[in-house]
């Protein structure tokens, strides 16, 4: 039996929705010949099936073990074609494309004008839209028919593709540095993370400025500011600028509201500038703003006009939770944010083929988080243990990190502190492998460690010492980074105070009169 995750055909046919189903019984029963198709067999058995198992396909007389192969190959294929000429798919890139293969046909055909003319009107179609690679291909095309197809006009009209030539290489090149300096420094914060030092943050800024190519911003289209915004960003989230970071998303965002009509050619990058707005929002306590830019969101995506795909539910599921998590936890509403656990996690089965372990994960920590902060330490443990065992989670080690100390403050919180020093060594010894162990990271560490032999009536002065060793690392421009994942400082504050963490936020959170 092979795994689901591994058989790609069988995922596919999963992931359609019944009218995609209906469209594709349509599409291959249109000719009387496909009524028997072993491949339509083939789907007919996949889509009955809750798991795959080809032990299962093979008790089919029709399909023998030496077809299966080919046959899975061209049922994807055909799934494939059917979903593309399903109308629920088609956008501005797909309809461009379509009008360039008609055009192709023609022109092979030796029917030159004809050519031309659908031609010339996709290209204004690609012009509008920004899709400027597809634009110089349509010019490439007209150019090869107009040096074969004589008229009088091939000077002027000579003249027209070479300069219309000179300025789409000009945009694309700039187009394509800046898109490659965004994934260059996107790919630097999963290798490495964070600057966590001067001369890191330093190597950074200098590759940045570097690579970034000159440019005036008023001659720059829409494609050409989105990657460099994209590229500010990153750049800004790696030396944990969050003013910058909220700058340079907020113009993301603004780019789109601009020029609505992009928001339908491309809504994943729309969902993507939200996700990093909302983010560096919540980075920035800007709590009046965050929920003006989520609002906005919401209703942008709920919105008739807004693209409806299995990909861009997902997305948007990503980016909705994640935001309203952050929103309980910015305003330390805790108790009211539990109904967000039992709807993430049945999204997250829903969509299970779509997302990534590592969102799975972040949700996990969120989860643990919304526990602690309502006060249900061993629910909290239950999450972060999920995390912590996890082997196969290769990326944001600061994740596991920081599940770790959750996990040792809410087993200290529940007193269920019978294995705390295990787990303390086992924490030690983690962070000293992953070569990440900060000031914050080692003075928690370092407290907890201690609790066993701290007298009950010294335990308020401890927490108090702690309380100022870490308010002094909080702005630290390397060592702010830990109290975004996890608020220590507040609930060192509920213990000096006596109070639940939960009051403490909400009091920090009256007080931003943003």
């Amino acid at each position: 039996m092979a795994n689901l995750s591994k058989d790609n055909l069988f995922v596919l046919i999963k992931s359609l929705s019944k009218s995609e189903k209906r469209h594709f019984t349509l599409y291959v029963n249109r000719l009387g010949i496909n009524l028997d198709a072993k491949f339509l067999v083939l789907f007919n058995l996949l889509d009955k099936m809750p798991n795959y198992n080809e032990d299962e396909i093979l008790k089919n007389k029709n399909i023998t073990k030496l077809q299966l192969s080919n046959l899975k190959a061209h049922l994807y294929k055909q799934i494939l074609v059917s979903l593309r000429m399903n109308p629920v798919n088609q956008n501005i890139r797909i309809q461009i494309r379509e009008q360039l293969d008609f055009a192709t046909i023609l022109y092979q055909k030796g029917l030159y004008k004809q050519s031309l003319k659908i031609l010339d009107k996709v290209k204004a179609i690609a012009l509008e839209n920004d899709e400027k690679i597809i634009a110089s291909e349509i010019v490439e095309l007209e150019k090869v028919i107009e040096s074969q197809y004589i008229t009088r006009s091939i000077v002027g009209r000579a003249d027209e593709l070479i300069q219309q030539t000179k300025e789409l290489s000009k945009l694309n090149v700039t187009a394509s540095v800046l898109s490659n300096l965004s994934l260059q420094l996107y790919s630097i914060m999963l290798k490495s993370g964070y600057a966590k030092s001067d001369l890191e943050m330093n190597e950074i800024t200098e590759f940045f400025n570097k690579e970034l190519p000159e440019y005036q911003i008023n001659e720059l289209g829409f494609r050409e500011k989105l990657w460099l915004y994209k590229a500010h960003l990153w750049h800004s989230f790696l030396i944990q600028d969050f003013l910058s970071c909220y700058k340079f998303s907020s113009k993301w965002v603004n780019l789109f509201h601009k020029n609505e009509f992009m928001i339908h050619a491309n809504p994943v990058w729309y969902i993507k500038g939200n996700s990093y707005l909302l983010e560096s929002l919540y980075l920035i306590k800007h709590k009046s703003n965050y929920k003006k830019a989520l609002e906005r969101f919401e209703e942008t995506i709920d919105s008739e006009d807004f693209p409806k795909n299995d990909n861009l539910k997902s997305l948007s599921l990503l980016c909705i939770y994640s935001s309203k998590f952050n929103l309980h936890f910015l305003e330390g509403d805790f108790e009211r944010g539990l109904y967000l656990v039992d709807e993430i996690l049945k999204a997250l089965k829903k969509h299970e083929d779509r997302i990534d372990e590592h969102h799975i994960m972040v949700f996990y920590y969120k989860i643990a988080c919304l526990y602690f902060g309502s006060g249900n330490n061993r629910k909290c443990i239950e999450y972060t243990k999920k995390i912590i065992e996890n082997k196969n989670l290769s990326m944001r080690e600061d994740l596991m990190c920081f599940a770790r100390i959750l996990s040792l403050v809410a087993h200290y919180e529940s007193g269920m502190d019978y294995h705390l020093e295990i787990q303390l060594k086992s924490t030690y010894k983690f962070l000293i492998k992953m070569n990440d162990l900060h000031d914050v990271q080692y003075e928690i560490i370092k407290f907890l460690k201690k609790l066993g032999t701290i007298y009950p009536h010294q335990l308020k002065s401890e927490f108090k010492k702690l309380h100022l060793q870490l308010q002094n690392l909080e702005n630290h421009p390397y060592e702010k980074r830990a109290f975004l994942y996890l608020d220590i400082i507040s609930w060192l504050e509920s213990k000096i105070e006596n109070k639940p963490v939960a009051k403490i936020i909400q009091e920090k959170s009256k007080k931003l009169v943003r």
